[in-house]
């Protein structure tokens, strides 16, 4: 494998692409002055920094202002905060979430309350996991989605109980069937209030409520622990069990370090490297599931330092990425809401996952459709010499010598598009095209059309390798 990259600016481009959805040249430099321990630290503390505003935006999209009835613009946004945010672990997390609790728009098909289940995760993303499972029990997204609602103390509903220990915590193996009721019947009442109708009211948020009437106030056995348990007893419960610790270290692996096998076989098939997810588990454990303490120890290990390009780039990694480097959206613009479809296309559609599981990740992500349109849609937003994040690319390029071999081209276009981890066999079929047009020259102003314009082709190549769909 060859690079241009700097180890120092290799490995923090390493950090903002897992950490947040990449860089520009610029953004990296200014992280890689610093030191990495005191850049994981702000990334890990988002309150240090300012948040996104909406003003501006909400006067290209009404819609926000309204909380109108329409996923795509706030999908659009969220695409907007990902691109601009000076919190980029904040919005990684929230991404990391709701793969987790997998919450879909479908089933109700009620923004404000989709919207607001996403919010919810942004707000906890870091907090105690116990924060976490309580604002999903308590969101009405999660409710009707799970049906909670249809929970009651004189008929339980065993979905929400089956699903916080399988898939929101614990995973397959670590309970028992009594388990699974006993927490559904420590959940009953857990509901909401009645929202008024979309239309013609408006769109107004959904709020929890607690029916003391429909809640089974009887004596309940979990996990070992018997009383009179309610949601919160279960809540705490759950996380302080070493089965919780390992079953979201074993997630946070998979979304943050390296590709793992899927959700479904992880009770039979192990992790990929136990010994980073025993790692997470004794910190989770030693700080009572503080999610900001294990991703401390996530982002300073070696193993994660050294797992460069292991992960497949979700769509919305994907997409997110190649709008960093491209420049746009640095201000509001037409179209963020297109991008719902773009990645809807690629196999993600934000706020609406196929089922309680999530997506499936890693390579399942590519096969030959998705791969189309992934390397498409990076050719086409990047195959203009005008937008902010290009230009400065053949301004950097320009600017290193009247002459551009093409070997120094393919290397500066690896470097400012990555730095970019290449086999060398890819390395040399790059080399090989830019030799066809030998070197670029910038001397007099049709050379300088000519050369940019062979520019901005390789790096079309460059973002259509198969290097690129990793992170």
């Amino acid at each position: 494998m060859t690079t241009a990259a700097t180890t120092d600016l290799a490995l923090m481009a390493h950090l903002l692409r897992r950490a947040g959805f990449g860089s520009d040249r610029a953004e990296l430099e200014r992280y890689a002055a610093r030191s990495y321990e005191d850049v994981v630290e702000d990334l890990l503390h988002p309150d240090r920094f300012d948040d996104v505003e909406d003003e501006v935006l909400t006067r290209f999209y009404p819609h926000l202002h309204a909380n109108i009835d329409n996923p795509s613009v706030w999908n659009g946004r969220w695409f907007y905060r990902m691109v601009n945010t000076e919190r980029p672990l904040e919005e990684k997390m929230t991404l990391f979430w709701h793969g987790v609790f997998a919450t879909g728009w479908t089933k109700s098909e009620h923004t404000p309350t989709i919207v607001d289940h996403i919010q919810m995760l942004r707000t906890n993303c870091l907090e105690n996991f116990r924060t976490l499972l309580l604002g999903i029990s308590r969101d009405p997204a999660m409710i009707f989605w799970l049906d909670n609602n249809e929970n009651h103390g004189s008929s339980i509903n065993e979905n929400y109980g089956r699903e916080i220990l399988e898939l929101f915590s614990m995973g397959i193996g670590n309970y028992t069937e009594d388990d699974i009721k006993n927490a559904a019947r420590a959940f009953t009442g857990w509901t909401y209030e009645q929202p008024v109708p979309l239309y013609p009211y408006g769109q107004r948020s959904v709020n929890f409520l607690f029916r003391e009437d429909d809640h089974d106030n009887g004596e309940k056995t979990f996990l070992g622990h018997t009383g009179n348990l309610n949601g919160n007893d279960i809540i705490d419960i759950i996380a302080k069990q070493k089965a919780t610790a390992r079953f979201i270290g074993r997630h946070l692996y998979n979304f943050f370090v390296a590709d793992e096998a899927q959700v479904p076989s992880w009770s039979i098939e192990p992790p990929a490297d136990p010994g980073a997810i025993e790692e997470l588990a004794n910190t989770w454990m030693d700080s009572d599931a503080n999610i900001r303490a294990v991703m401390r120890t996530l982002f300073n290990s070696e193993w994660f330092k050294a797992a460069r390009f292991k992960h497949v780039k979700s769509p919305a990694e994907f997409v997110a990425g190649v709008l960093k480097l491209s420049g746009e959206y640095s201000e509001p613009g037409p179209n963020l809401h297109k991008l719902e479809a773009t990645t809807t296309a690629m196999g993600q559609k934000l706020m609406d996952p196929p089922s309680v599981e999530g997506w499936h990740t890693g390579k399942e992500w590519i096969d030959g459709g998705t791969l189309t349109e992934r390397v498409n849609y990076a050719v086409d937003t990047l195959n203009n010499p005008r937008k902010p994040g290009v230009k400065t690319m053949v301004d950097r390029i320009r600017s290193s010598g009247d002459s551009t071999a093409p070997n120094e081209l393919v290397d500066q276009l690896l470097e400012l598009a990555g730095p970019l981890l290449v086999t060398s066999e890819t390395r040399d079929a790059l080399i090989a095209h830019a030799e066809a047009g030998g070197p670029l020259a910038w001397s007099s102003a049709k050379e300088v059309q000519t050369s940019t314009a062979r520019v901005v082709q390789m790096l079309t190549l460059v973002v259509a390798t198969r290097e690129f769909q990793f992170a």
